[in-house]
């Protein structure tokens, strides 16, 4: 396993932090609580080009830079006029550019390697090609498997694998791939809050919907039944590992520890290299003071597969 980490992962944000629950530091704090494992650590070496992102985003992308306005919606917070348009870009849009560069260069290391590839940052699965939304603003996955595809490292037949285990429904991934049917999406999600598209929901191939309130034992056996439909015909697996199914966070609605977090990490990555699966690793949501420890004690728990 290598993690991919840049400090500017971190959101630099002084005062404004407080304007939203995500901790914007947390990516330092895990790499500080893994000082004592052996585990190699690469850095991306710049963000995604505009150029890349322009081929994916298209128009987004020109209305994006014409209106701030449009970010602080997508960021859900409210609009501060006296915040230009360069803070936004340089506090908030370039870490999660750096992080679209590490979800492709783990990918890329991955399909080379067979290495597990560890994202700190990233899987923004509320973004698509078309909007941003729900604090993610590029597609790190749409834009890396565009790229990967380009690049000829993908094949147009190729199947590829999203297992997404953030508490909300990876909307933005759904639509972004609505009519590939090479792309094959595992959801499992709080079925009672946010995103509510039925549109999205109904383009998940291995839908796990579940209520709030629920437990870990409960999560992690609905979520094993969903691994084992899964068959080794996959070149490529990213997978979204928010921490917002925390019980300590207030988005997510349910109720696992973080002992929950690292045993289901732990599963999905033994599943997929049972199967022989090249995998990496997103960050997905968080946004609880646990979830920096919960990153940290999933890396240990998987550290030797």
């Amino acid at each position: 396993m290598k993690i991919i980490y840049e400090p500017r992962f971190n959101y630099q944000l002084g005062l404004l932090k407080y304007l939203h629950p995500f901790d914007g530091e947390k990516f330092s704090k895990v790499i500080t609580e893994l000082d004592s494992l052996n585990i190699e650590i690469i850095h991306p070496v710049g963000p995604v080009s505009p150029v890349m992102i322009n081929e994916y985003l298209n128009e987004l992308m020109r209305k994006l830079v014409l209106s701030k306005t449009l970010v602080f919606r997508a960021l859900e917070v409210p609009k501060i006029p006296f915040v230009s348009f360069d803070f936004l870009d340089n506090k908030i849009l370039l870490p999660m550019r750096l992080a679209v560069a590490g979800t492709l260069l783990g990918a890329e290391n991955t399909l080379s390697s067979g290495d597990i590839m560890w994202n700190l940052s990233g899987g923004f699965h509320h973004a698509s090609n078309v909007n941003m939304e729900g604090f993610c603003i590029y597609n790190d996955i749409g834009i890396s498997y565009q790229q990967l595809r380009k690049n000829g490292q993908l094949s147009e037949t190729d199947k590829v694998l999203i297992i997404d285990v953030d508490a909300h429904h990876g909307n933005g991934n759904a639509y972004s791939f609505k009519d590939n049917v090479n792309v094959h999406l595992l959801d499992v999600y709080n079925a009672d809050i946010y995103p509510t598209s039925d549109f999205t929901r109904n383009r998940v191939n291995f839908p796990v919907p579940l209520k709030s309130g629920v437990e870990g034992h409960e999560y992690l056996d609905k979520l094993n039944q969903a691994l084992k439909l899964l068959k080794a015909d996959y070149a490529l697996a990213f997978i979204i590992a928010g921490t917002d199914v925390l019980a300590v966070d207030k988005l997510g609605g349910f109720k696992l520890t973080v002992e929950d977090v690292a045993e289901r990490e732990k599963l999905i990555l033994s599943h997929l290299k049972n199967l022989e699966i090249p995998t990496v690793v997103t960050g997905g949501g968080g946004y609880s003071k646990q979830s920096a420890s919960a990153i940290a004690a999933a890396i240990k728990a998987c550290s030797e597969l």
